[in-house]
């Protein structure tokens, strides 16, 4: 997953330098912040954009929401129309969820998530081709 993150991440901030969007301040931080994850890279991009932070975290998370929903579409299969209906109704969700993103403070995030990490440990030996090749 962090391979995963990274590689989208440079991927990003790879266009976003390529069509200028960011400025010399930006440009220095991209070299600390090597190699950059995803999350890091859409900020910053959204930053040079200048889209404002709450409008920046929806689209984000309307764009991890959308993924999802089309593996699901691939892996399950679920079906194009049982994926819109999904889209529609967890869309819905994303205000709600973005609100209280935007309410969490720094003290209360945690990566503590073992339940998740047993999962992904268990995806590692899976062999399939559709979502990295």
């Amino acid at each position: 997953m962090r391979a995963e993150t990274e590689q989208m991440g440079g991927s990003l901030a790879k266009l976003a330098n390529g069509i200028e969007v960011f400025d010399a301040p930006t440009l220095d931080a991209l070299e600390t912040l090597a190699p950059i994850t995803l999350p890091a890279a859409f900020a910053l991009t959204a930053r040079g954009f200048k889209i404002p932070a709450q409008a920046a975290l929806t689209a984000y998370v309307w764009s991890w929401l959308e993924n999802q929903v089309l593996a699901a579409v691939k892996l399950v299969p679920l079906g194009q129309v049982a994926g819109q209906r999904l889209l529609v109704a967890l869309g819905a969700m994303i205000p709600a969820v973005v609100a209280t993103a935007m309410a969490t403070g720094d003290d209360d995030l945690s990566t503590f998530a073992p339940g998740f990490a047993l999962a992904s440990a268990r995806h590692e030996t899976q062999y399939t081709r559709l979502f990295r090749s």
